[in-house]
Parts: structure tokens; C-alpha cells; sequence
């Protein structure tokens, strides 16, 4: 272990096998320690550009080198792997522009492939393509319409990744009214085909209002913008349904959500997300996004554990500081990405450890009291954040598009929040701060964002996102081969200190992770130790809702579904997400696709199961009735359905990275 640092032994496994310096050899030439170093250093002299000192830039490297090492704050995975290294791209993820030409579309597709040669992942919205068999004029043919042109972009991901570079993913949505939508609704029906995309249906409020009158909306030809025919929007929206139900795909978004909250509206309309779907961006934006671990947000206050509000301003700021510096020295795989990164400074910063932090304050993730902290917590990060940007602007100058933004107009943030504090922020705050943006402008369009922390979370050693946990005991491959327990150290502590602990009793615990089934246990330690399918779709989507309000970007969350769930269940919680002003949803149905992403022994469940259910997984899914097991394609070990996308709880390999 790291002499400096407190890592925990997976975490520096996780380091040297995905971040670290190595040689020409494959020996890592760095430590833990050099490479937050070369990262903080790397990031702090972006104020070289702004007249820094020296002495001022060393200062500001040991600030951020200090939040990261004392694992606060962690930005994204390109920034701990290529900062200060010769690649030098340090964007997650970007979203391209798919225009409606031949010559357009095969641009997009250069720009991918440089992209994803990069290291970042990619989303598209198809929908400004002509419908199949429309007539192209400059040739009197036909058009093979989007889904056809999405099996290029797959293609080519896919040449791109066999070239030995890390794995592309992509993102690939249409619009609701697009003619198309019904072959693209069943375009990963085959889970063979398009493997290199998640794909979701940009939902518009028009649809969603003629599925609850039960009426038929109109289908738009995304060229002339007429209409050109008609569906029932309830025959569409099952046929979403089926598919979330049958392998989690597609997802939505709430398209119309997402631009009501579109902070530069007269540069362009947002059409896309990146592939987790939590970064609403413009073509040619990328995605520059850190995540502050909430579980070293706790101090003991007499004998008692409060949030420390004071650590989360001072790494709010420090955050802030970090990710608008990371805009100045990313060397970006595109000039028109540079341009338009430069030009609106969309910055995200998220959160980890949400799960560790409730359980240390003893509430319960399926609760009020943890939806009104969520609320409290995010608003709190929201408002500092926007005022650290405030005051970047006064030294730096506000986003170039300014000027028409939401911004720019008279108590916006007032306006959008007037009513609904959590607690933290008073209604007169947020009207001091537009009377601040008023006179000094904001430095970023976008300063918040919750996105996917699969690997990262691991070395900070946090729980992932705003999930609840996986699991509480699990267990985990070791190098040899064999298996070993491995327990939630809060939920370990917590047994001890009550007289509880016992190997025999972990044992128990490990066959499904959970402790809800297992007699003996106190009801007290029910309520707080829950697992992801512990917690009800309602409670899922209500602590989304809560995070979502104070976050200018979107969440990255699943929503997990027990194996029994129905269709009807997961409509629900599509109507509740909308209803409570989500921008997207993903859900996943435990055992919904023919391989199983789970690591916990399975015994036989007795739970009675629909019958029209039990035949179509039997027949369609499941033909042997075996459960099988996704493996993690880097370390061999299982994987999970989590913040979006599948995530090695063992290494951090993800399927959107």
C-alpha cells in the first residue's frame, strides 16, 4: 500500500491495472501517490493562462492534490489516466451531430472513430434522418432510414475496439414522433445486434399527455416537418414498456425536460445525452465531470454523526476550480469540440458514497428523511457550486454564450427554485446570486451533474453514485482463483458495535447480499441497511427526483426491478419519473436478459410469478432455465446493473467506458 495515501488494497489493484504510468514493458513506473500528483499539478497549471504566480499555482496543486488524496473529491477516469501524459484527453464523453446527408453522416462517423481512438464515448440522436424508403432526390433512390445507419456507427465502434483501444460506447436516440420509431423500439430486441449501443426514445410531453388521454399523436417527417401519419401513443409506450421489461432496453428520456433546462437554447436544441444519459449536450460538447465522496462528508458531533457542511463547501469550490481548469488544458479530439467546450464550459460535479453517508447517519435510503437530506445535500452543492463560478467569473469572464442564456434573464435561479428549498438555501439566496450573475456573470453554463462513479468509487472507496448498495456481503474472486467474503466495512462496524458480527452469519447474508429475509435481525438494521433490490421502484425514483431538482445536467441511476416485477410495474415508474420532472430512467428486471449480472448465490425463489411472464422468459430468455453469469471481460469477476450501465464491482470495468 501507498506510504502516503489511504487506499485500500482493491483500490490500489484497481490503480495499477487501469491508471497507472507503465513502461514499454508493462511495469507501472508510478506509485498512487506520483499519479495524483501528476494530476494535480497537470490541472493547477491551467492558471497559467489566467497570470497565476508560480508559487500560486504550487499552492493551488497541493489543494487539489490534497482533496483527491484525502479521497474528498475524484475527478473522471480520462483525467486520472491522461493528465499530464501525452494523449492528454481528459473528456469522458462527447455527442456529435448526425446530419441528414450521406457526406454528413459519414463525418459523424470519422469523428467517432477519433473519438472513441481518444478514449471517450459518444452519443448521437438520429433523428433528423429521413424515414426508410423516403426518396433521395439526387439520386431518385430510398432511404435505408436511422436504425440502418446506426449499424455503421456500430461497425465502426467495433473495428475501432478490435484496434486494441479501449471500448467505445455509444449512445443512440430517437425521437418519439420520428417514422422510424417503432423499428428503432425493437432494434436490440436481438441483444447480438448493436452491441455497441444503449439506445433510448426521446419522449416528448406532447406524447406523454395523448398516452394518458389514450389518444393517437402524430408522427413528424424530421425533413419538412410535416406530419405524415399517426400512432397510438399507448400501443408505443408498451411496446417501451415490453422492451424495459424483457432486457432494459430502450431507455427514455424526457426530451422537453431536458431543454427546459438547456442553458444556451439560441446556440442549439438538445438532442442527445452521452451514453450513461446523464450529460444533456449540444453537438460537439463534451462531457468534464468530477464526483465529491459523500461518505468523508460525515464528522462525529457529540457522539453523534452529522454531515459536515463546512468540508463539503470548502470541496465544492476546490471541485469547481478543478474541473473549470481541466477545460483549459484537455487536449480535445476535435476543433469544433474545442470551440464549443471553450464557448459554454460545461463543467459537471456529482456525488459518490450517497449510500455510505445514509447509513452512517442511521436513516434509511426507502424513507422521507433520506429523499430530504438528498434534497439538502444537492441543493447545498448546487448553490456553492454556482457561487465558486460566480467568482471564477469575476477573475475570468463569464461562458462566451452568455449572452441569451438562461442566465442572462431576470431571477432565474430565483424563479426556478422560489418554493421548493430543502432546507439549506433560503429563496432569498438564490436571488442574492442572480443579482451576483447580473453583474459578474457565471463562468459555466453547467456546473452540476450525477454521473456514473463504477471505478473511481472504488479507489475512493465509496459506494457507487446515488445507488444503495449491491450488496452488503458478497463475494469476491481473489487471485487465485478462489472466493472470499467481502463486508461493507460501515455494516460491519455497525455489527460489531452491536454484538452482532459473526462469519456464519455473513455467510447468510451473502447468498443474496441482503439482510431483509434473514430472522433474528433486528428491525432497526433492516430499516437502514438496504440493498438495491430491497428498495421499492417508488423510492428509486423519488431519491432520483430529489437529486435531480438541484442538478443542471441529469442523474445516472437504475432502477432495479425484482425478477417477478411486471409490465404494468415498470410503467408506473415511468409515469412517476415523468410526473416527478426526471430527465431519463433506466431500469433493469433482475434475470432480464439471458445472462445474469449478478454476484450472489441464487436459491430457489417461490415467489408465484405470472404465468404469461414465466412462459415468455422460459421460452424467449431462459430456454434451459439456468441462470448465467456476465463476466467482467478485464478481471473475470460478475457484474452488476448500476448508474446506467453494467459495472465490475471488482475492477470498475463498465460497459459505458
Amino acid at each position: 500500500m501507498d506510504e502516503k495515501i489511504d487506499l485500500s488494497e482493491n483500490a490500489i489493484k484497481v490503480l495499477e491495472k487501469r491508471y497507472l504510468k507503465r513502461d514499454k514493458n508493462g511495469v507501472c513506473v508510478e506509485t498512487p501517490a506520483d499519479m495524483f500528483r501528476r494530476v494535480a499539478d497537470t490541472i493547477a497549471k491551467g492558471n497559467e493562462h489566467y497570470g497565476s504566480s508560480q508559487s500560486e499555482i504550487k499552492e493551488l496543486a497541493d489543494r487539489f492534490y490534497d482533496a483527491i488524496t484525502k479521497r474528498c473529491f475524484v475527478p473522471n477516469s480520462p483525467t486520472l489516466m491522461n493528465a499530464g501524459r501525452e494523449l492528454g484527453q481528459l473528456a469522458a464523453c462527447f455527442v456529435l451531430p448526425v446530419e441528414d446527408s450521406l457526406e454528413g453522416i459519414f463525418e459523424t462517423v470519422k469523428n467517432t472513430a477519433l473519438i472513441h481512438k481518444s478514449g471517450g464515448g459518444t452519443g448521437f440522436s438520429f433523428s433528423r434522418l429521413r424515414p426508410k424508403n423516403s426518396v433521395v432526390r439526387s439520386t431518385m433512390g430510398v432511404s435505408s432510414g436511422p436504425v440502418s445507419f446506426m449499424e455503421v456507427f456500430n461497425a465502426a465502434t467495433e473495428a475501432v475496439k478490435q484496434g486494441g483501444t479501449r471500448r467505445g460506447a455509444n449512445m443512440g436516440i430517437l425521437r418519439v414522433d420520428h417514422p422510424d420509431i417503432l423499428e428503432f423500439i425493437n432494434c436490440k430486441s436481438d441483444l447480438n445486434k448493436l452491441n455497441n449501443f444503449n439506445i433510448s426514445v426521446a419522449i416528448t410531453n406532447k406524447f406523454m399527455e395523448a398516452y394518458k388521454r389514450g389518444e393517437d399523436y402524430d408522427l413528424i417527417n424530421p425533413v419538412n416537418k410535416e406530419p405524415v401519419g399517426k400512432l397510438s401513443a399507448k400501443k408505443v409506450f408498451d411496446m417501451i414498456v415490453d422492451g424495459a421489461w424483457r432486457n432494459g432496453e430502450p431507455g427514455i428520456i424526457f426530451i422537453d425536460t431536458m431543454n427546459a433546462d438547456n442553458p444556451t437554447p439560441l446556440i442549439g436544441e438538445i438532442e442527445s445525452t452521452n451514453p450513461c444519459g446523464e450529460v444533456p449536450l449540444l453537438g460537439y460538447e463534451a462531457c468534464n465531470l468530477g464526483s465529491i465522496n459523500l461518505n468523508r462528508m460525515v464528522k462525529n458531533e457529540n457522539g453523534k454523526n452529522v454531515v459536515d457542511w463546512d468540508l463539503l463547501e470548502k470541496t465544492t469550490r476546490t471541485a469547481i476550480r478543478f474541473l473549470d481548469n481541466v477545460i483549459e488544458v484537455n487536449n480535445y479530439p476535435l476543433p469544433q469540440i474545442s470551440e464549443m467546450v471553450q464557448n459554454n464550459r460545461k463543467i459537471g460535479l456529482g456525488i459518490m458514497g450517497w449510500a455510505d453517508m445514509l447509513m452512517m447517519l442511521g436513516i434509511s435510503y426507502s424513507s422521507k428523511e433520506g429523499t430530504d437530506l438528498a434534497g439538502q445535500v444537492m441543493e447545498f452543492i448546487d448553490y456553492v457550486s454556482k457561487c465558486e463560478s460566480i467568482e471564477l467569473s469575476k477573475i475570468r469572464g463569464r461562458f462566451k454564450n452568455f449572452k441569451g442564456s438562461i442566465y442572462d434573464s431576470e431571477n432565474y435561479l430565483y424563479n426556478k427554485y422560489k418554493g421548493k428549498s430543502a432546507g439549506k438555501i433560503s429563496d432569498e439566496q438564490w436571488k442574492e446570486l442572480d443579482e451576483l450573475i447580473k453583474i459578474h456573470g457565471i463562468r459555466n453554463a453547467t456546473t452540476t451533474c450525477i454521473a456514473p462513479t463504477g471505478t473511481i468509487s472504488m479507489i475512493a472507496g465509496a459506494s457507487g453514485g446515488i445507488e444503495p448498495l449491491f450488496g452488503l456481503v458478497f463475494e469476491r474472486l481473489i487471485m487465485d482463483g478462489t472466493e472470499m467474503l467481502e463486508v461493507n466495512n460501515i455494516f460491519k462496524d455497525y455489527m460489531i458495535n452491536k454484538g452482532l458480527y459473526s462469519e456464519d452469519l455473513m455467510k447468510k447474508i451473502a447468498v443474496d447480499g441482503s439482510v431483509a429475509h434473514i430472522d433474528g435481525i433486528p428491525e432497526e438494521i433492516k430499516h437502514i441497511f438496504v440493498t438495491a433490490h430491497d428498495v421499492t421502484p417508488y423510492w428509486h425514483v423519488k431519491m432520483q427526483a430529489a437529486f435531480q431538482l438541484h442538478t443542471d445536467n441529469a442523474v445516472s441511476k437504475t432502477v432495479n426491478f425484482v425478477e417477478s416485477a411486471s409490465r404494468k410495474d415498470i410503467e408506473e415508474a415511468y409515469l412517476l419519473a415523468y410526473e416527478n420532472n426526471l430527465k431519463g430512467i433506466t431500469v433493469y428486471r433482475n434475470n432480464s436478459r439471458n445472462i445474469q449480472p449478478m454476484n450472489l448465490k441464487k436459491e430457489e425463489k417461490t415467489e408465484e410469478v405470472h404465468e404469461e411472464v414465466v412462459e415468455e422468459v422460459t421460452e424467449e430468455y431462459n430456454p434451459t432455465g439456468e441462470v448465467k453469469t456476465v463476466v467482467c471481460p478485464e478481471c473475470g469477476n460478475t457484474i452488476e446493473m448500476a448508474e446506467g450501465c453494467f459495472i465490475c464491482l471488482n475492477c470498475g470495468y463498465s460497459g459505458c467506458s
